[in-house]
């Protein structure tokens, strides 16, 4: 048995990037479109000069409603299948890329389309099937309302696509890549730069919580998706997908509601909106715009399938809870069959409040980062709030007394090796420290760790531990946290020369994740009771666990077997 660890391999630092792994919660995308202004105003030379507004109204050209905002934006509606076919801020035509127009999904295709026009309020609607979409345009704002009410499985995503324009925005971002250039080294989208770093329309994602808002700007004109409330959604408040894209053939901004993408919950039905594409002069979009903040009492005569006004809604308000980890965000979430919601607990004294809820009984679970350690069930009644006494936490598995322990349970892989950079990158590209290693504890233990372990790329990490005399004389168990799996991996260990059976798989998504920016899926605890005929006796001597990766499935490389880890310890 080897009585000391080899040498580790030299510290590797995380690199220095503006994207964060908590982002600021407003805006963020367009914050960092804003980095890159002076780039994208130097390739484009574009701008959009403000022309004479048109009056507020709309006319048929006999392919397309056309709508004048009586501001600076006149868009089109196609009579036909409801596809967005136009959208001109002051003299310059955005909409449109690769011979395809902005609409639901990749197009609904033959649709009934009417219009009519109610005092400020101009609505356009759109029938297919069972599927309803509506647009909106009030008299002298720059913005376009949309909503979307789906019925059934007709279409397999929930998604609205805007496709802008080349040329205009800057493609610089993460999420923006040169085909001609770039080089696909997954799938047919995620890229390789020949700098090395790696470029994906997934690694535009950030937690629906975090954002209300994104798009581009160019200094002088930006043009923004920003998001409705997400109550027909599914996959939580820290549920990640792709948010927007750009390349030489165009430029896309998604408002999305389901998407089989890492995907933790079944579809939700119903109407969701509205959500709006803003023009503005270069600026974020009009806090008033936000779903927290937008006053919706105009929609309410506009007759739109599924639409429940305020009065027709309650909230729930909490005075606390007790029994949080300061350390760590504490969030409040809400879900049924048919909506989901969720509130930020307060940092002083875990107060919450969650306005505007359909009626119904909901799940609440209180999150600690995002690792759930308390559940109850809520009732929210039309025009009342319902209000709850102080909410204890019982289950934070950190409050169990360990010997040691490789990071804390949030739910998360923060702090792992590689788990900042995870979200908007791929696991190959330059800028990861290499992924395999070993861990000493006692010496930057959870640095070194790497946040993901693959079969086919650094299976059989080594954690080097001593146990006291006392220690090695007692059976222990050991615990480790995952985030998320791909192809049914999970941790199979190995103690010195005992070895664990191989645990069987937890429900996790089907699909990619580890590779497409998001460490999310659903979060178990894998359980091992380790005899005390495993352990050194010879207390100057290291134990050695080994963690492998086992599946029944079988993948190459990054797309071999893999999980995401949250937390690892070994309980007194």
């Amino acid at each position: 048995m080897t009585t000391d660890p080899p040498a580790t391999e030299p510290a590797i630092t995380e690199p220095t990037t503006t994207a964060r792994r908590y982002p600021s919660r407003r805006g963020v995308l367009g914050a960092t479109a804003a980095g890159v202004v002076a780039a994208g105003a130097a390739v484009t030379g574009l701008t959009a000069t403000p022309a004479l507004a048109a009056a507020f109204g709309y006319s048929d050209d006999g392919t397309n409603y056309v709508i004048s905002t009586g501001a600076n934006l006149v868009f089109k509606v196609s009579k036909s299948s409801g596809d967005l076919t136009s959208l001109v801020y002051g003299t310059t035509e955005y909409e449109g890329y690769g011979g395809k127009h902005s609409h639901v999904e990749s197009g609904l295709g033959a649709s009934t389309v009417t219009i009519a026009q109610s005092g400020t309020t101009i609505l356009v609607s759109v029938v297919h099937g069972t599927l309803r979409h509506y647009y909106a345009a009030r008299s002298g704002e720059n913005n376009v309302y949309l909503w979307t009410n789906k019925a059934d499985t007709s279409f397999t995503a929930t998604r609205y696509i805007v496709r802008l324009k080349p040329g205009i925005f800057p493609n610089t971002a993460p999420d923006g890549w040169v085909e001609a250039s770039d080089a696909v080294i997954e799938a047919s989208d995620v890229y390789r730069q020949s700098s090395g770093q790696t470029r994906s329309k997934h690694y535009s994602g950030v937690r629906v919580m975090d954002y209300d808002y994104i798009g581009y700007t160019t200094g002088s004109v930006g043009l923004w998706m920003v998001r409705s409330n997400h109550e027909k959604a599914s996959g939580g408040p820290f549920y990640r997908s792709l948010l927007r894209h750009s390349n030489e053939g165009g430029v896309g901004l998604y408002e999305i509601l389901h998407y089989n993408q890492a995907q933790t919950e079944a579809e939700r039905f119903g109407l969701q909106g509205p959500y709006v594409l803003s023009f503005t002069n270069g600026g974020a979009p009009a806090s008033s715009l936000y779903a927290a903040n937008l006053d919706t009492s105009w929609v309410d005569g506009l007759g739109i399938s599924g639409w429940v006004g305020r009065s027709g809604r309650g909230r729930v308000a909490g005075v606390g809870i007790a029994g949080r980890d300061t350390a760590y965000p504490y969030t409040v979430g809400f879900a049924n069959a048919s909506a989901q919601y969720w509130a930020t607990a307060a940092a002083s004294n875990g107060a919450y409040s969650c306005p505007n809820m359909l009626p119904g009984t909901y799940t609440l679970t209180v999150y600690k980062g995002e690792l759930a350690v308390y559940t109850t069930s809520v009732t929210v009644t039309a025009g009342n709030a319902t209000a709850l006494n102080t909410l204890t936490v019982t289950n934070d598995p950190s409050s169990a007394p360990a010997i040691w322990r490789i990071n804390n349970w949030s739910g998360t892989p923060a702090g792992f090796k590689n788990a900042q950079l995870m979200t908007y990158a791929h696991p190959s590209d330059v800028r990861a420290a290499a992924w395999t290693g070993n861990v000493v504890i006692g010496s930057g233990e959870t640095a070194s760790f790497p946040c993901y372990i693959w079969s086919g790329v650094n299976d059989g990490v080594l954690v080097y531990f001593r146990l006291t005399a006392a220690q090695a004389a007692a059976a222990h168990t050991l615990r480790i946290g995952v985030t998320t799996a791909y192809i049914n991996a999970r941790p199979r260990i190995t103690v010195n020369d005992w070895v664990s059976s191989i645990p069987s798989p937890p429900t996790q998504p089907s699909t990619r994740s580890l590779t497409t920016g998001s460490y999310r899926g659903n979060n178990y605890t894998f359980s091992y009771s380790v005899p005390a005929s495993a352990w050194q006796t010879d207390t100057g001597q290291y134990n050695v666990l080994k963690v492998n990766v086992v599946s029944g499935s079988t993948g190459s490389g990054f797309l071999s077997p893999g999980t995401s880890f949250d937390c690892l310890d070994l309980l007194t």
